[in-house]
């Protein structure tokens, strides 16, 4: 019988700042309605300069790395396309700051969106090598978007971060490893040449998308023996540059199966695949985390989710890769997702005005490749003092000759 493997725990840091999207809108001269109907997007995240992908990646870790698990633990990837050095990995710094042991294996993938995917199947096959008995995986993605200010695409684009324990313990979703369906083509729709820039094609990107889709769609149902797609799925997640796109991805995979009129895709769209954005929505554009804020949001809100049900997956990402697979919702999925209270974490976020909004970014714009520089923790005054002081929380201290210094802030007692 093959070994079971999936996601033991799954949680998401949904940074510490949020900016509202009508308000951004409206500070731009556009119709406050765009980012909300045509978008899907009502706010997102931020960061202070002193928070940045490596102290994300190690707050999401902290959310589930405890006691009883940190001994287990011997692999360590880090999802992203956001990194910041070209050598040395985030997940060097999780190993660390997560207290795990040196017995450990870690390293980073880049994929853009893709990445954090790729992370997590990985993870998957090792776990279920059997190579490392009774052994789990830590697999952490965290991404921020650069500094786009004023620009058309300012509204899709966010921070946040997200952590999953793979194990032989699948309590939140089962992997059904033999059936994935994956497609790739070389492709510049969007990516990352420097450290400071972020830019790309839209309309590349929006045909490469639904091209991928289909592509790994049509991969998966040949794998897994022709099923008919919408009996055997109970809900559908698709990769979430923005929220509406999804809608796009689902219209495009239906269409391979069913005669479907729009009036009757969309309601159908509405029932199996909508409530997974119920989070994102609020994170904006979490690039590699995305497809598993997603997951957390439909696993947090479907009631007429049972254990065994499936739920397809479908990531991607840019240049490009994808894959669609399939997962089993465990016994405790609905329980556990619901214990991390992200509603509440993106609740506790600081809204800013947009004038805070661009001075933060300006300032996290300036420190970008200094070989020195001292943080300044009063850019927005008094926030470092309400949501990291006493909390426990992974900062970014300094940068000296390149050097990264980052501490965990005390937890109160």
């Amino acid at each position: 019988m093959a070994k079971r493997v999936g996601i033991e725990r799954i949680t998401a840091y949904p940074c510490t700042m949020s900016l509202d999207m009508v308000a951004l809108a409206e500070a731009r001269g556009a119709d406050p309605g765009h980012p909300l109907n045509d978008l899907w997007v009502d706010s997102r995240s931020l960061n202070p300069p002193y928070e940045d992908p490596i102290s994300m990646a190690v707050n999401a870790a902290l959310q589930i790395v405890d006691e009883e698990n940190r001994g287990d633990i011997e692999l360590v990837i880090a999802g992203t396309e956001s990194s910041l050095d070209y050598g040395k990995p985030m997940s060097t710094y999780v190993q660390r700051f997560a207290g795990l042991g040196s017995n450990v294996r870690n390293f980073e993938t880049k994929h853009a969106c893709y990445g954090g995917t790729s992370a997590v199947m990985m993870a998957a096959h090792w776990v279920a090598s059997g190579m490392a008995p009774g052994k789990k995986a830590l697999v952490v993605m965290s991404d921020q978007s650069r500094t786009h200010l004023g620009q058309p695409w300012e509204y899709v684009l966010g921070a946040g971060a997200t952590a999953l324990l793979i194990s032989d313990q699948p309590d939140i979703v089962e992997f059904e490893l033999e059936t994935n369906g994956y497609w790739t083509q070389e492709i510049h729709d969007t990516y990352r040449p420097t450290s400071r820039h972020e830019v790309g094609h839209a309309d590349t990107s929006l045909f490469g998308y639904l091209e991928a889709a289909e592509g790994a769609y049509e991969h998966f149902m040949r794998k897994a023996g022709e099923p008919d797609y919408d009996a055997y799925f109970q809900k559908h997640i698709y990769h979430v540059p923005f929220g509406a796109m999804t809608y796009r991805a689902h219209r495009a995979v239906m269409r391979k199966q069913k005669d479907m009129k729009n009036k009757e895709l969309r309601a159908h769209f509405e029932r199996k695949s909508k409530p997974a954005l119920q989070f994102n929505r609020r994170f904006g554009g979490t690039y590699t985390s995305a497809t598993f804020v997603a997951l957390m949001g439909l696993l947090e809100s479907s009631e007429d989710l049972n254990a065994g049900d499936r739920i397809s997956m479908f990531s991607y990402g840019s240049g490009s890769c994808a894959e669609f697979y399939s997962l089993k919702v465990g016994e405790r999925a609905r329980e556990l997702v619901q214990a991390q209270r992200l509603h509440a974490g993106l609740d506790a976020r600081r809204k800013l005005t947009v004038p805070e909004y661009e001075r933060v970014e300006e300032a996290r714009k300036a420190f970008v490749d200094n070989p020195d520089f001292e943080v300044d923790y009063d850019v927005v005054p008094g926030h470092f003092e309400s949501h990291y002081a006493g909390k426990g929380r992974c900062v970014l201290e300094s940068v000296q000759g390149w050097e990264r210094y980052y501490k965990l802030t005390e937890r109160d007692a």
